[in-house]
């Protein structure tokens, strides 16, 4: 009787042991799932770190190898080493270093970019703006598709993006055809017509006058010379002899000549300049071999000041560097001439009358390369001192350029004037200690030898410490020696002086000298009247509106 109640109670015993059964299984399978995420995440967690800590190294290194680039650019900019370097090697210091740094900065965002590639970075773009007048190309990007995904139909353009890139197309040739149709009557058959031909520079010749501009941007702004345009021609398919070249160079001088004259003229009425001189290697064929000529530079540039008169540089070729240089390019002006302490502006200077005086301002750059010569071959103790007081006088000076000529002489007097008088107790009393004949010796003559123009400039806010503005019109000539080695006549340094001394006072003036050339060529190949020369002149230029 109780037989199935047993047996019931020990079928619901036996379900309710096969739940705990199963419940404990869920438990276990749950904890198996739980551990098991955890492992997942602890293995993410670590390779996180993994990746953070390369990323730490790899950014350590970085940082190393751009502290080093920048020790490296500060030497190049300020060390001991820096004086001994040219103009043109501390660019190309520069130009390795930068790209050095580039190299370095590009490496951690590749790996940004590796390691975030679904979400788009930032686009890195220069500092500035694209010229507005340069022509744009615009190309179209297409989706593949601009079906709805959902099939409801076709997608309407909601907005752009728009991104900028420069590109470039190699200087390309062209055949100008000028074509002149002649007219005449099919009646009387007496009369016949035809436009007159379009003024040249050089008649009958190949070029325009833009190709000539060209040629003389090339060779004396970007220091190509003829020999290497003729290959660059030739590869364009064109053979042009450097013979027909320098033709085109030397007729183009010959035109532009008065208006070098006019330049001259303009600069002589200045009351104060700067002149410096630097060799011109020339080949002398009588003896096979080169000699040395001179370009002598005769600059104006009072932007420092604000000063009204526009920055202009003319260059004079002589075959040599003497007195009678100087004093024949002079010839004319009277008042500050800012000069090195070559000895021939001395001359010149003693030779004036006192109706064409000649007062020489001389340089404290010259005198502190010659401190650090010294200094940089034996640290000498008086170099390094002198090096200190002119120091604070550049310091001074940068303070103040850029401010109105009567500022700059009230501070100068206010703060300079007893610096250059404590120099000059200093300089006395050093030079009492070390002989005369001593390479420190010499070097603190010169400054003794020309103190009065030294003191010059702390009467007048319109003059520099330095001759550093003619200097720097003198740099691409050095540049254009270099590439060229020699000039292969007198008359080709002639030539030399005269076109780079347009394309230079372009250049001061923020003028293109390639758009200047052209306009100017065309207008002198026209029959620009004389009387109106002035209008020629590069600060003159006003290019063609866009």
């Amino acid at each position: 009787m109780n037989h199935p109640a047993r047996g019931g109670a020990t079928c619901v015993s036996g379900v309710g042991i096969m739940r705990g059964m199963s419940t404990s299984e869920d438990s276990s399978l749950t904890a198996l799932t739980a551990l098991t995420t955890l492992r997942a995440e602890l293995e993410a967690e670590r390779a996180a770190r993994r990746a953070l800590e390369a990323e730490r190294a790899a950014l350590a290194e970085r940082n190393r190898r751009l502290d080093h680039l920048v020790r490296e650019l500060r030497q190049a900019l300020y060390g001991r080493k820096s004086e001994k370097l040219t103009a043109d090697e501390r660019q190309l210091a520069f130009e390795d270093l930068e790209t050095a740094v580039a190299e370095v900065e590009v490496a951690p965002t590749e790996a940004r970019t590796a390691r975030t590639a679904s979400t788009p970075a930032h686009a890195q773009r220069n500092i500035g703006r694209l010229p507005a007048d340069l022509p744009r190309i615009e190309r179209v990007v297409e989706p593949r598709s601009t079906l709805c995904p959902c099939g409801c139909g076709e997608m309407a353009r909601i907005g752009e993006d728009r991104t900028e890139r420069l590109d470039i197309i190699p200087a390309q040739l062209r055949v100008i055809v000028t074509v002149r149709p002649r007219y005449a009557c099919r009646r009387c058959k007496s009369a016949v017509v035809q436009a007159q031909a379009p003024a040249r520079l050089i008649e009958g010749g190949l070029p325009t006058e833009a190709l000539i501009a060209h040629v003389l941007v090339s060779k004396y702004a970007d220091h190509l010379p003829l020999y290497r345009q003729a290959q660059i021609f030739a590869r364009s398919g064109v053979t042009l002899d450097r013979s027909t070249l320098a033709g085109w160079v030397g007729k183009a001088a010959f035109h532009l000549g008065p208006i070098v004259d006019r330049m001259t003229a303009e600069l002589k009425r200045s009351e104060r300049l700067f002149m410096d001189e630097t060799p011109a290697p020339v080949l002398d064929p009588g003896r096979g071999k080169t000699k040395t000529g001179y370009l002598w530079a005769l600059a104006r540039d009072d932007r420092r000041w604000g000063g009204a008169d526009p920055p202009a540089v003319v260059y004079a070729y002589a075959p040599g560097r003497g007195a009678e240089h100087p004093q024949r390019i002079l010839d004319g002006f009277s008042g500050v001439l800012q000069v090195d302490g070559y000895a021939a502006y001395k001359a010149v200077s003693r030779g004036r009358g006192p109706d064409a005086p000649l007062r020489l301002a001389h340089c404290w750059a010259h005198g502190r390369r010659k401190l650090r010569e010294v200094f940089d071959s034996d640290a000498s103790p008086i170099a390094a001192e002198g090096l200190r007081r002119i120091a604070e006088l550049y310091a001074i000076e940068a303070e103040i350029r850029g401010l109105g000529a009567d500022a700059r002489v009230a501070a100068r007097k206010a703060r300079s004037a007893s610096l250059v008088a404590a120099f000059r107790a200093w300089l006395d009393a050093a030079r009492a200690r070390v002989s005369a004949k001593s390479r420190v010796g010499e070097k603190l003559g010169y400054f003794a030898g020309h103190w009065d123009g030294l003191i010059l400039f702390l009467d007048d806010g319109r003059i520099e410490m330095d001759t550093n503005p003619v200097e720097n019109a003198i740099r691409p000539l050095t540049l254009n020696r270099k590439n060229a080695l020699f000039a292969g006549h007198d008359e080709g340094g002639r030539a030399w002086a005269r076109i780079a001394s347009l394309i230079e006072t372009a250049k001061m003036n923020g003028v293109e000298p390639f758009a200047w050339l052209t306009a100017t060529l065309q207008a002198v190949a026209a029959g620009h009247p004389a009387r109106r020369i002035d209008e020629l002149l590069p600060w003159n230029f006003k290019p063609p509106s866009s």
